[in-house]
């Protein structure tokens, strides 16, 4: 989701541009239209949503992001941020520190191809508020950061940052791509990712999952 660590990025992009060809930097190639992990098939995805428990909405008391950090480091200097920028990007640049400088992003979200990572959020499928109101409000800053930063599961995706914000915390009852062709695969990584995390649905939540899933041919 849209924070600080955002506007920190842009404002170290910022910098890098002005250094030019004095910054270091390294190409890493991969599909331009990247997919997170471990999507499930339409029969998968049903079976864990018909698992999943249904109650009511919790509420926001005591929330705060603070209680999912994000983003830990990954490997050498990356970041989780940036480790979902390198996946889900094409021909990207980076500098010494893993700060991405340049590259493609396609945004399955709304169908917009960006060449600036500033221009680019890496979405919470979902949202670290959602979760809090779903169960992870009983949970342990160490499996709230898990979460947060999970990169085995559909969980984390490079989306384009205003499509991001306008998503905001809301679940499929109130919010779905725009992209309505991509409905579908959302459908099977939200539902996967509540599945994996222990986390309820709503009823309204359900049933938008449902209708979308039902759109899925596989």
């Amino acid at each position: 989701m849209f924070g600080s660590t955002t506007v920190r990025r842009r404002l170290q992009l910022g910098v890098v541009g002005a250094l030019g060809a004095a910054v270091l930097s390294v190409t890493l190639t991969s599909p331009a239209n990247a997919s997170p992990p471990n999507i499930p098939s339409k029969s998968t995805a049903q079976s864990e949503l018909n698992a999943l428990t249904i109650g009511s909405e919790g509420s926001m008391s005591g929330y705060s992001r603070d209680l999912f950090p994000h983003w830990i480091t990954i490997s050498g200097s990356c970041n989780t941020r940036e480790t979902v920028l390198k996946r889900d990007g094409s021909n990207v640049l980076v500098d010494g520190s893993c700060y991405a400088t340049s590259g493609s992003w396609y945004s399955p979200y709304d169908g917009a191809t960006w060449h600036s990572p500033a221009d680019v959020d890496i979405d919470h499928v979902v949202p670290l508020a959602e979760a809090w109101r779903s169960g992870a409000n009983s949970w342990t800053t160490s499996k709230r950061q898990s979460f947060a930063n999970d990169l085995t599961n559909p969980q984390l995706i490079a989306v384009t940052d205003n499509v991001n914000q306008a998503k905001g915390d809301q679940d499929p009852s109130t919010w779905q791509p725009p992209r309505t062709s991509y409905r579908c695969t959302y459908s099977k990584m939200w539902i996967h990712s509540k599945y994996r995390w222990g986390l309820k649905l709503q009823s309204a939540e359900e049933s938008a999952l449902q209708s979308m899933l039902n759109t899925c041919s596989s």
